[in-house]
């Protein structure tokens, strides 16, 4: 596994990681674990196996093995298989040996983090292999993630192929629809965001109309999101624009859609799904001893 040269997205800050892990373990096992406490001995060591109960991707390999280095350092954990990797029903993901009531204390956190970063990382694969081969299309992420986990789910997301958005309101600058109905227009907006804005940042506007579209182009918009638009305006505006500017595609986003939508010629798609909407996959920790 370290002489793997498959270049692997670069995981969230050690500390982002802690922090989460602690919060997690001290709303679960704050108090103690009074069944292991009271069923298994205090000196009995045990080992165990993460697998996996269906094809998946997996996500958050580093995270469980964080929960059980926060329960109990005693408790060793070999990862064997990489994040990002494709597994199939029945895989070992990891295993890990040590005192038992340490890992029946983490078993269930841990989980919780794998099972759903593994989601998103599963879910987001199957719309990245959706695309055509040879395009240049990319799937992107938005920003509706489950508060206070965005850092692990976007990095999901990577893991599965996809591309995160913006990460935060200071990130960039994307013109809603809600700025352009409180600022009067989409050319307003623009201007606005222009004259304010670092000469670094894009301007991107979302419209949901060929009108919007056509003034956001007149008013010199970097990226434009096409908002809930169908295939057949969505040809239009692709042949409007005619690389005037990058476009994204989002609402209405569907898996079936995917392929038509890249080959009308958009630069980006993003779908919020696949954070907000992915569902954690089936792996378990088996005891082995």
């Amino acid at each position: 596994m370290k002489n793997d040269p498959t270049p692997r997205p670069a995981p969230p800050p050690a500390f982002v990681v802690r922090d989460l892990v602690e919060r997690a373990l001290a709303e679960d096992l704050g108090r103690g674990d009074v069944t292991t406490q009271a069923c298994v001995p205090v000196d009995l060591e045990g080992a165990a196996a993460l697998v996996a109960r269906e094809p998946l991707v997996l996500a958050g390999a580093f995270v469980f093995e964080q929960v059980f280095a926060t329960v109990d350092p005693k408790v060793r954990v070999e990862i064997l298989a990489l994040d990002g990797a494709r597994l199939e029903k029945g895989a070992v993901a990891a295993r890990l040996r040590g005192p038992a009531q340490s890992i029946l204390e983490g078993e269930r956190v841990a989980l919780n983090f794998v099972q759903r970063m593994s989601g998103v990382a599963t879910k987001t694969r199957k719309f990245v292999d959706a695309l055509p081969a040879g395009g240049k299309t990319r799937i992107a992420d938005t920003r509706k993630t489950t508060p206070g986990l965005r850092a692990l789910e976007r990095y999901a997301v990577r893991c599965g192929g996809g591309h995160n958005h913006r990460d935060d309101l200071s990130s960039a600058v994307l013109i809603k629809d809600n700025h352009i109905a409180a600022c009067g227009g989409v050319r307003v907006a623009i201007e606005r965001a222009r004259a304010w804005a670092p000469h670094t940042s894009r301007i991107e506007c979302e419209v949901d109309r060929m009108e919007q579209l056509r003034e956001a182009i007149d008013a010199r918009a970097d990226v434009v999101l096409l908002d809930n638009f169908d295939d057949a305006t969505l040809a239009e505006a692709v042949a409007f624009v005619a690389g005037r500017a990058i476009l994204e595609v989002s609402g209405g986003v569907t898996l079936e859609r995917i392929p038509k939508i890249a080959a009308s010629g958009i630069d980006v798609i993003s779908a919020g799904g696949l954070t907000h909407s992915a569902a954690a996959v089936d792996l378990a920790l088996d005891w082995e001893s």
